[in-house]
């Protein structure tokens, strides 16, 4: 049987928003059995609370941005992975701004803050969804497929028309049975193209990324 986490304390942590530039302060806190995952704009006046939920999925241009009666939260992607990937249920998670903080590019500085607080498992079961019969979408020349299987195993595919990726490995299988999140999935990092930037800035995007927070490859190679 296997019961609910959350966090034995609150921890902080401050950054920058990768596309916004804005300094941002992160406050994870514990949270009581069946709360769930949510976030808090403290910033605003009144503070406006929502659940992480797919379904309040605003926009999907280079980040995954959340909102809610006009609150928004962006680049939530990279928390949220270490958020599941350490199988915490519920937690409180308070920002001054409108996007998570972009730390290094990867959710392995979420994961040494979430195991920095503690995790702390709850008397409450955990509830899972479970797959009972195939089912795919299609976007365009995206695609995903759910099957049921005994167990997670995810398996990745991605495909750039760019020198720099050619050639190498353009797909991934994990089984989370034999393989560990913290070690093979979470220092995965963000990486774009330089000669996008230009075109990403003028947009009022990536206003906070550097080489600090994403790897990149420069257009010369092109």
């Amino acid at each position: 049987m296997l019961f609910q986490r959350t966090l034995a304390q609150t921890i902080r942590a401050t950054g920058v928003g990768l596309h916004s530039g804005n300094k941002v302060e992160l406050t994870l806190r514990p949270a009581p059995a069946d709360h769930g995952i949510v976030f808090r704009r403290v910033d605003l006046d009144p503070p406006v609370s929502f659940k992480a939920d797919a379904r309040l999925v605003h926009d999907t241009r280079m980040c995954t941005a959340l909102e809610c009666d006009g609150a928004r939260v962006g680049t939530v992607e990279h928390l949220l992975s270490a958020i599941a990937g350490l199988g915490i249920d519920n937690l409180l998670i308070d920002l001054t701004a409108s996007e998570v903080p972009i730390m290094d590019g990867s959710a392995a500085p979420f994961v040494f803050l979430l195991q920095s607080a503690g995790v702390l498992e709850q008397d409450a079961r955990k509830r899972f969804i479970r797959v009972v019969k195939p089912i795919e979408l299609h976007d365009g020349d995206k695609w995903v497929r759910l099957e049921p299987h005994s167990g997670f195993r995810i398996t990745l595919s991605i495909d750039f028309a760019h020198p720099a990726t050619r050639g190498s490995a353009g797909s991934v299988s994990i089984d989370f049975a034999d393989q560990s999140y913290v070690r093979d999935v979470s220092r995965a990092r963000t990486f774009g193209f330089m000669h996008e930037v230009e075109a990403l800035r003028a947009n009022g995007l990536a206003l906070g990324g550097s080489l600090d927070n994403a790897m990149s490859w420069m257009s010369s190679v092109c």
